[in-house]
């Protein structure tokens, strides 16, 4: 299982929301690029991006922050927040970023990802941040009609490999993550699944693997002290 070390941006600093609110932020880092050298000295070989600017407001915000991260750490970079177009995903893909992540254009515009290249596909991942049963939208501040099994069912029909599926109510809870949503999810469909929200403990990543799970993205966990990542890395493998 691969471990995603998350940087959540808001204005260019390296930050974190409780349950998905953005009036409560901490802010951990002024320098998100400092932070993802970091994770390269305990080992991460890969990195999970925000855009939380860009996940609010539908555009690009932190564009350029993400593709100096990606030039001057060498990780593999996956990137979420605001990308909602072909041309979106373009940009992000021509500058050597890994995985682009499409979270409210694929609820919104349900032909974009079945009208893209397979090449394309190959390199699109889809968030599905998920509210009581329900996929939201609009950096978390809107509900869709659309329940997660559903949704994912959809996607995988589209072509989708990877989704990377949060649970808002336990994200910077630590509190442990949903491990029974995870597993249902593993029996329904056969996409590669990260799980993300509430992983706070080495236990959580145990069990994380043991379902056979593709990736776990740990963010608060982290930042608290909560996980040691070259711990929670040799853990996973």
């Amino acid at each position: 299982m691969i471990i995603f070390p998350a940087i959540d941006m808001i204005e260019g600093e390296a930050v974190r929301l409780y349950k998905g609110d953005f009036t409560q932020k901490t802010v951990y880092s002024t320098d998100p690029l400092a932070v993802a050298q970091d994770f390269v000295k305990k080992g991460a070989t890969h990195i999970h991006l925000v855009d939380l600017d860009g996940a609010k407001k539908g555009e690009f915000c932190n564009f350029d922050l993400v593709c100096r991260i990606k030039q001057e750490t060498g990780l593999f970079v996956e990137v979420g927040g605001g990308i909602r177009t072909k041309e979106a995903i373009s940009a992000y893909l021509e500058r050597g970023i890994d995985r682009v992540i499409l979270g409210t254009a694929a609820v919104l515009d349900p032909d974009l990802i079945p009208s893209l290249p397979m090449e394309t596909k190959q390199k699109v991942a889809v968030g599905v941040d998920v509210r009581d049963g329900y996929v939201a939208i609009k950096g978390w501040t809107e509900a869709s009609e659309q329940t997660l099994f559903d949704f994912c069912e959809k996607m995988e029909a589209a072509g989708v490999s990877t989704v990377i599926c949060t649970d808002i109510g336990k994200d910077g809870a630590m509190k442990g993550t949903s491990h029974e949503l995870y597993r249902e999810l593993s029996v329904r469909t056969k996409m590669n699944i990260t799980a993300s929200g509430g992983v706070s403990s080495l236990e959580d990543v145990v069990k994380l693997r043991e379902q056979g799970l593709y990736g776990a993205i740990i963010g608060k966990a982290y930042y608290e002290g909560a996980i040691d990542l070259r711990e929670a890395i040799e853990v996973a493998r």
